[in-house]
C-alpha cells in the first residue's frame, strides 16, 4: 500500500498537479487522494483508473501502477489478511472522519453496535482466523465505537428484525448484546431503527452498507468491504437507506421490540445446550 501511494505521489509531482487538482480531474474527493498517497486506503480499480487517466500517463506506466494495486489486493487475500481486511482500516478512516454515519444491516449487527464477544464470533468465522489476528480485530472494532459518544456526530442505524434473531455463541451472549443495544439507543447522538418482520421490506436487501456523510459508502460483500466515493453510487445507496429508514420503527417501539426478543432469549437459555 505504501509503495503504491508513493508511486502515485511521485507521478503526481512529475505531472505538476496538486492533490486537489488531481482529485477534481479524477472526480474523487481530495481526502481520497491523500489517503491513497499515504498508504491508508486501497483504491478500487475504477478509482485508480480515473487517477491514472487524470495524470495522463502512458500505458506502460499505467500498467506498472495497476500491477502494484494487484499486488496489494493479492496480499490482502493472503492467509493472515482475511480477518485484518474485515477490521477495515479504510472503513475505520471513513467512519472516524464522518460527522454523519448511516448504516443498514440485514443479517449481522452493525460493527459500531457489536459487543466485544459478538465481534469475536464475527472475526472467528473468517477463513484462516488465528487468535492473535482475531484479538487485534476485536480491539480495533471496539476502539472504533468511541465515535458514538462524540458530540456533534450523528449515527443512524437501521436493521431488520432478522438481525436480532440471527445469533452466534449462546443466548447469554445475545442478552449482553441486547443490553448494549438498549444503552446505545438511549444516546442523544444515536438513532436505532428496526424493520419489524410484520412489515414488508421496501427493497429486498442483498447486503449491508454504511454511508459516511454524503461522500462515501462502505459496501459489504460476503468476505470483504469496499469503499466507494462515486457520486452516483453514493446517491443510490442514500435512496435505499431512506426507504429502509421509512419502513423502520424507532424510539419506544424499538425498545419494546428489544425487550420482547430478550425475553425469548432468556426462555431459550433455560433449555440451551451448546
Amino acid at each position: 500500500m505504501k509503495a503504491l501511494g508513493v508511486r502515485l505521489r511521485v507521478l503526481r509531482g512529475e505531472s505538476g498537479l496538486t492533490g486537489a487538482v488531481l482529485a477534481q480531474r479524477a472526480g474523487v474527493g481530495q481526502p481520497t487522494v491523500s489517503k491513497i498517497e499515504t498508504g491508508r486506503m486501497v483504491p478500487s480499480r475504477d478509482v485508480l483508473d480515473r487517477l491514472l487517466g487524470a495524470l495522463g500517463l502512458d500505458e506502460s506506466v499505467a500498467r506498472e501502477v495497476r500491477e502494484l494495486l494487484a499486488a496489494v489486493v493479492a496480499a490482502e487475500n493472503s492467509e493472515s489478511s482475511a480477518v485484518d481486511a474485515a477490521t477495515g482500516m479504510t472503513v475505520d478512516e471513513e467512519v472516524r472522519s464522518a460527522q454523519s454515519v448511516r448504516s443498514f444491516q440485514c443479517v449481522v449487527l452493525p460493527a459500531l453496535l457489536q459487543s466485544a464477544e459478538y465481534a469475536r464470533h464475527v472475526f472467528e468465522s473468517a477463513p484462516h482466523a488465528t487468535p492473535e489476528v482475531v484479538g487485534r480485530a476485536v480491539a480495533a472494532r471496539v476502539d472504533r465505537q468511541s465515535v458514538l459518544y462524540e458530540p456533534g456526530r450523528e449515527s443512524v442505524f437501521v436493521i431488520t428484525e432478522a438481525v436480532l434473531r440471527t445469533w452466534p455463541g449462546s443466548p447469554a451472549l445475545m442478552l449482553a448484546q441486547f443490553d448494549r443495544l438498549l444503552a446505545v439507543e438511549s444516546l442523544s447522538t444515536v438513532r436505532l431503527g428496526v424493520v419489524p418482520w410484520r412489515r414488508p421490506v421496501p427493497v429486498l436487501p442483498r447486503h449491508g452498507f454504511t454511508l459516511c456523510d454524503q461522500r462515501a459508502v462502505v459496501i459489504e460483500s460476503f468476505d470483504s468491504e469496499r469503499v466507494s466515493t462515486d457520486a452516483a453510487e453514493v446517491a443510490a445507496y442514500e435512496q435505499a437507506f431512506d426507504r429502509f429508514e421509512r419502513a423502520a420503527v424507532f424510539g419506544s417501539e424499538v425498545r419494546e421490540l428489544l425487550l420482547l426478543v430478550m425475553k425469548e432469549f432468556r426462555d431459550l437459555g433455560d433449555t440451551f445446550t451448546p
